[in-house]
């Protein structure tokens, strides 16, 4: 360890979780930029369309618990690095399934699944990353980053898929984003470690500074080592605080895939704007989750550390989403189709203020099992977004778009009324020989700051 400055390895590896954060969603989001050209190749409809978006989040949802558990097993390192690969490896053969074949949509389901299956340990992984590295004080800011990757990704999508799509086929464009995803999970599995202590490039002082806040208990066991006894699924399940944030997440997901799956599709048929206005304007959701993601993070761990946890994690997230209903349910009427895109892009960027809030309480209620309690509340995020994804599409079909983004509305209310139960003080890692009246620690007073 370095011990004549301080390090700051930590961040950069925030910084490049970020990056795969980005780069998961770039090989999410770019089948539905490229799905007009996928849908008159195969001869697809919007129905056959939906099951295809599905499959991806089917499998992104079944294995997210189990991607979690293998995290907090074996460390986010090789995890997550062999997760990379592997979706890098299925995004390839998205763009590969031949012409001439009588199971193009059998192929499709197919290699979407094992997508979704691949990228399904990413943000459990991350957290277990966050759980061992980051400071209580600091968990808001780092997944802000973290999810920014979210929009910036998805943001990005539009314009690059467009530019492969119109100057190489829609097939180079999936081709170029599995090298893309392939590089840098390499690099994530050479820069990154399981925990501080292991990393050469951490100096005694950030290593005592992350250290102060993740002191050893016979719950959490030894943060230098990574070892830790696993909190068993009977006290998870048990839980009201993981089933309210799953609930609410679940909300969340509907919300979000509305944007991933249909939102340029939308403006390109619904809203009538040409393939180079769609996607300028399809970007704007996902450049407004960029900015507040981060925004949001900043604001939780400052209210925390000022006020508590209560209105740091629970209010942020209970505002956010209380303020994505209003502008899902205006901008769902507006009649003008770029008017409409920004009061939309609003309601995702209000969404996302919230992000972090889900994933700092799970990381502080679960400790060393916090990959496999985040990946079980990701599991409810990704139902969400599997309903939505064949959802959507057939309440336009019969009530019109209006409806869909209304029906989203209503979720967002539902999901902020859940916070309301969720107590972000709590621990799922006390023992049971815990004295009985024995209070938690709040997470302002772990992080080692006064409550105003």
């Amino acid at each position: 360890m370095t011990a004549t400055r301080s390090s700051h390895v930590r961040w950069f590896l925030i910084l490049w979780l970020f990056v795969l954060s980005a780069i998961s969603f770039l090989d999410r989001v770019n089948i539905s930029i490229a799905s007009n050209s996928i849908v008159e190749t195969y001869n697809f409809t919007n129905i056959q369309l939906g099951y295809i978006f599905s499959s991806l989040l089917a499998g992104y949802a079944l294995f997210q618990t189990a991607g979690g558990r293998l995290a907090d097993r074996f460390g986010p390192r090789r995890v997550l690095a062999l997760g990379v690969l592997w979706w890098g490896l299925f995004t390839a053969l998205t763009g590969a399934v031949p012409t001439q074949t009588g199971h193009a949509l059998l192929l499709f389901l197919s290699i979407r699944f094992l997508l979704g299956a691949g990228e399904a340990v990413v943000y459990p992984a991350s957290n277990q990353f966050v759980a061992r590295w980051i400071p209580v004080r600091e968990r808001g800011v780092a997944n802000g980053l973290i999810f920014a990757g979210v929009g910036v990704g998805a943001g990005l999508t539009p314009p690059l898929i467009t530019y492969f799509m119109l100057h190489y086929g829609w097939r180079a464009s999936f081709w170029a984003c599995s090298i893309i995803g392939c590089i840098a999970g390499a690099v994530w599995f050479l820069a990154a470690r399981d925990t501080p202590h292991e990393h050469s490039s951490v100096s005694r002082s950030e290593l005592q500074e992350i250290q102060e806040s993740l002191s050893p208990s016979p719950a959490r066991g030894n943060p230098e080592s990574g070892t830790s006894s696993l909190i068993p699924w009977a006290r998870v399940l048990k839980s009201k605080d993981v089933w309210a944030v799953t609930i609410s997440y679940f909300c969340f997901g509907y919300v979000a895939w509305i944007f991933f799956s249909w939102f340029y599709r939308y403006l390109a048929t619904v809203r009538g704007l040409n393939l180079k206005a769609s996607a300028f304007y399809a970007m704007l959701p996902f450049l407004a989750m960029a900015v507040t993601c981060p925004l949001g993070g900043v604001i939780s761990d400052r209210l925390t550390n000022r006020r508590g946890p209560r209105l740091g994690r629970c209010g942020v997230a209970v505002i956010g989403m209380g303020l994505a209903s209003v502008f899902l349910a205006f901008g769902s009427q507006v009649d003008n189709a770029r008017l409409a895109s920004v009061v939309l892009a609003g309601g995702a960027g209000a969404l996302y203020l919230s992000q972090s809030s889900f994933w700092s309480v799970t990381a502080g209620l679960a400790g060393p099992s916090s990959g496999s309690v985040s990946g079980f509340m990701n599991t409810g995020g990704q139902c969400g977004g599997f309903v939505t994804a064949w959802l959507t599409p057939m309440v336009a079909g019969r009530l019109g778009w209006t409806a869909s983004f209304l029906v989203a509305a209503a979720l967002c209310v539902v999901g902020a009324m859940a916070w309301l139960l969720v107590d972000p003080s709590a621990s799922l890692t006390k023992s049971k020989s815990t004295p009985p009246g024995t209070l938690a620690v709040p997470e302002s007073v772990v992080s080692g700051s006064s409550m105003v």
